[in-house]
């Protein structure tokens, strides 16, 4: 079973929100996962123009795409967050939050002027299997 170290240092500016400053893994496989918008796997198609359908479908493609590689949720080692409206970072967060399981993953979050298709929410992620 993979290791999974939380690293923690007052030296640096505490979490604000649902990940880690950083993880330390003795995984034996490493998996990079490319980002997800809300498709709709059927129809390819945005699942909702509603910002947070579109963080909820992004998640479960995720997971998705971490299962078909062997791993859960719990393998998820590093998350990037990309959204289009910076001021809707507390719904991505609490979307987050019940998505994945603690101890949280490190992660990134960054504004961008726009995604594919239109899409409000990506996620990328990389798990440690």
């Amino acid at each position: 079973m993979m290791a999974k170290e939380i690293i923690h240092t007052d030296a640096a500016p505490a979490a604000v929100g649902p990940y880690s400053q950083a993880v330390a893994t003795t995984a034996t496989k490493t998996v990079f996962l490319s980002g997800q918008i809300g498709l709709e796997p059927g129809t390819g198609e945005l699942v909702s123009e509603n910002f947070e359908g579109q963080v909820r479908q992004s998640f479960a493609n995720m997971e998705a795409v971490v299962q078909a590689a062997g791993g859960t949720l719990d393998n998820v080692v590093k998350l990037t967050l990309f959204l289009t409206d910076l001021s809707k970072f507390a719904s991505a967060n609490a979307i987050m939050a019940e998505i994945i399981p603690q101890p949280y993953p490190a992660r990134s979050t960054i504004g961008v002027a726009s995604l594919p298709k239109g899409a409000q929410f990506e996620v990328e992620a990389i798990i440690a299997l």
